[in-house]
């Protein structure tokens, strides 16, 4: 019926303002979130790292102090001290890894379109979970190799001597690491949008799958820079600012892999600094 019409397009508009406030109430609700876990994260990492640094580090031979992080605290286990480290890392790598993780959470929930708001906030918890239980492995892998690399270093000066040169060709090796299509695959992965402009399902396998697969792409991605970090400080507030700062910019901003081997550039001209400075010392 003619009469009918204006009301079909007043309901239809209603319909579709009531939508958008939804979207945009939930939009709010997901950053604030985020927001309060970032600062959070942050917070309990900057007052660990400043307990850290209150109980010094142990000057080795060559020039350098090795990190409390690889040491067991006076009456503490190694499994309490692998406990300690492990709560350490996860904390801090949310800290790091939010900034740039939360866009690509972000994506993930538009792929996954219409569904209730609470589950849809279950499934990106999900994907949050998957994400960081993969780093929570790679923490995992690194205290013990940092604990036995620290305990040779300890028996053997002649080894410490040689730490600041290694760290050198460490940081080196990860800046060439920028430059490789391995990373710009790994970039490129981090990048995407989820379901290739498509649908993803609304369920739980699917989100635990994309968040482990999201982390593994992640953590190979910011492989050089995540070493460069456990080198040469893992407490170190600056060093963390840095790293975490380069891994945002090449993940979100536009030409990432021109970013990516601009920061390798960097990272480069940096081990050979780091290089010439310990054969100067020598």
């Amino acid at each position: 019926m003619p009469g009918q019409l204006p009301f079909r397009r007043i309901a239809f508009l209603s319909v579709l303002l009531n939508a958008v406030s939804v979207n945009r109430a939930s939009q709010r609700a997901f950053f604030g979130v985020s927001a309060l876990l970032f600062a959070a994260s942050a917070a309990v990492t900057i007052v660990w790292c400043a307990s850290m640094s209150a109980m010094g580090e142990m000057p080795m031979p060559g020039g350098w102090t090795m990190s409390m992080a690889w040491m067991r605290m006076p009456g503490q286990t190694w499994p309490g001290a692998a406990a300690s480290f492990l709560a350490m890392w996860v904390v801090m790598m949310a800290a790091m890894m939010l900034p740039s993780l939360v866009p690509m959470l972000w994506r993930y929930r538009l792929a996954v379109g219409r569904t209730g708001e609470t589950r849809l906030g279950r499934l990106t918890t999900l994907v949050g979970v998957g994400y960081f239980c993969v780093w929570t492995l790679f923490g995992m892998a690194a205290f013990p190799l940092g604990v036995a690399l620290a305990a040779v270093e300890m028996q053997v000066p002649a080894l410490a001597r040689a730490v600041p040169i290694a760290v050198g060709a460490v940081v080196l090796i990860a800046g060439a690491l920028q430059f490789t299509a391995w990373k710009a695959h790994h970039l490129a992965c981090c990048r995407e949008t989820p379901g290739s402009g498509g649908r993803l399902p609304a369920d739980a396998g699917t989100a635990w799958r994309h968040g482990l697969r999201l982390g593994f792409h992640c953590s190979f991605c910011c492989a050089g820079l995540t070493v460069i970090l456990l080198v040469i400080g893992v407490m170190d507030l600056r060093i963390m600012a840095v790293v975490t700062a380069a891994i945002t910019v090449e993940r979100l901003a536009p030409g990432g892999e021109r970013v990516a081997r601009a920061i390798g550039s960097v990272v480069v001209g940096a081990g050979l600094f780091l290089i010439a400075r310990a054969v100067g010392v020598g």
